[in-house]
């Protein structure tokens, strides 16, 4: 047997050499045959983040949609610390970064980007309570706190060679919306944020301003490693390149940041108030309509909110009456006796939501159908219906609320409404309605979590006093 032993041995180390010599497959289609891409993301409102029903964000919409276009099922991993993030895409950990992430000059030089799918700016943000900054000189009155290893460093070490007494301080566990958070409760003066998670945040924090841009438009991106083939990077370069050449990248952004756009600031501090005072006299109906219809009582409390501002007495002047504005056919209808009782009318709004749902196609997106839904509450179903086939005509797409919110305001103009079953409606409204009930139910959901949390903190620190 001893005899046989080098032999053994020799065929061993040929056959490891052979491997080693092996071509290894591309990146691509090492992803197909595995089935899976690993991303990797970090938690904020513009990136990526568990709601009620499930994923949300820009960015996993469209790296789910990369993964649906290579036919692979999506794992999604997070990191919030900015410089580990880099390092794990630099040495392979993941399949790439995709986490709203600036293209840097620094970062170029270790990272290989994707071709741009969003534009931004950097801001200076300060608490409206004190007066506005007019240049960055004014920030060394007050205290400025940034991301570390976030772009915004980068571009401060730019500017201070201009702005020499320029200084800031580098938060290694803040992400950009705590930050945000502190500068609005008054706890630092001053953070650098992006144009995008602004505008989102804002909407919590209806003392936050923008005081100006420290840059000039710059490139969102997708991060892949330098060492080894390119691939997938190839291939996502193509796929971006055909989601905005189809309109489908457009959409998406609209989507995620227009109702945004929309919203008026001025009544968040009102909205909120209402959230302290009003709203828990009615919670518990909220809760119980919402397990009793399958309906978020969130949602269902944002569009009572935007019907009455929780007022049980309200009134419009067309005669709808209650805190969920019921008609009095529609009260009728669902067997509800007087709409100014609280109890009956959150009852009999959530009903009606429900039934409206429900003669909306379970094939449509999830979100598509809600938005249609809350559409019909306000105009009503036929002109949601009617505003569809505008759609169809149109070239858009019937089935997506991007499209069918272009055409509802069609429904005030005649040579368009004289064509449609239902006729005329004030179609511009219920886009409005729509667009202020995602941004009541976004700031509610924030303001109930931030609730939770602290009271978690002061369950967990209550122990050890």
């Amino acid at each position: 047997m001893r005899k046989f032993l080098p032999y053994i041995a020799g065929i061993s180390v040929i056959l490891i050499t052979l491997n080693a010599c092996a071509p290894q497959k591309p990146a691509l289609q090492h992803i197909r045959d595995a089935g899976v891409l690993h991303v990797l993301t970090r938690n904020a409102a513009t990136t990526y983040y568990t709601g009620p029903n499930g994923p949300v964000g820009l960015e996993y919409d469209l790296v789910k949609a990369f993964a649906d276009y290579l036919g692979v099922s999506l794992k999604i991993s997070t990191e919030d610390n900015l410089k580990t993030m880099l390092n794990r895409v630099q040495e392979n950990e993941v399949d790439f970064a995709a986490a709203g992430l600036t293209v840097t000059a620094d970062r170029e030089k270790t990272l290989r980007f994707s071709e741009s799918y969003q534009s931004i700016t950097q801001q200076l943000i300060y608490n409206r309570s004190y007066p506005r900054p007019k240049n960055l000189n004014q920030t060394t009155q007050g205290m400025l706190e940034v991301m570390a290893n976030s772009s915004h460093v980068e571009k401060l070490k730019e500017l201070k060679s201009k702005h020499p007494e320029l200084s800031w301080s580098e938060n290694i566990d803040a992400g950009s919306a705590e930050l945000l958070s502190l500068v609005a409760e008054n706890l630092i003066d001053f953070t650098i944020a992006d144009s995008n998670e602004y505008l989102l945040t804002r909407r919590f924090h209806s003392n936050l301003r923008s005081a100006f841009n420290i840059s000039k438009p710059q490139p969102l991106a997708w991060a892949f490693s330098k060492d080894g083939d390119d691939s997938l990077y190839k291939e996502a370069n193509k796929f971006i390149a055909q989601y905005k050449k189809s309109g489908q990248l457009a959409k998406l952004l609209k989507r995620h940041y227009e109702h945004a756009s929309n919203y008026d600031y001025a009544g968040t501090t009102t909205y909120l108030a209402h959230v302290r005072y009003r709203l828990p006299r009615y919670q518990e109906l909220f809760e119980r309509e919402g397990e009793v219809n399958n309906l978020d009582w969130q949602l269902l409390a944002a569009v009572a909110y935007q019907e009455s501002h929780w007022n049980p007495r309200a009134v419009s002047p067309t005669g709808v009456r209650g805190i969920m504005m019921l008609t009095n056919a529609t009260a009728s209808d669902l067997g509800i006796k007087d709409r100014t009782v609280p109890e009956q009318s959150i009852k009999g709004g959530s009903q009606y939501i429900r039934e409206l749902s429900e003669k909306f196609s379970s094939e449509l997106d999830e979100k598509d159908r809600l938005w249609f839904t809350l559409a019909a509450y306000n105009v009503g179903y036929g002109h949601v219906q009617d505003a569809r086939i505008i759609t169809k005509r149109r070239g858009g797409n019937p089935d997506k609320w991007v499209d069918v919110k272009q055409s509802l305001p069609l429904l005030r103009i005649k040579r368009w409404y004289k064509k449609t079953r239902f006729g005329y409606a004030r179609g511009n409204e219920p886009v409005k309605y729509v667009e202020n009930i995602r941004s009541y139910y976004d700031i509610l959901h924030w303001h109930l979590a931030k609730d939770n949390r602290q009271s978690e903190k002061v369950a967990y620190v209550s122990p050890a006093l």
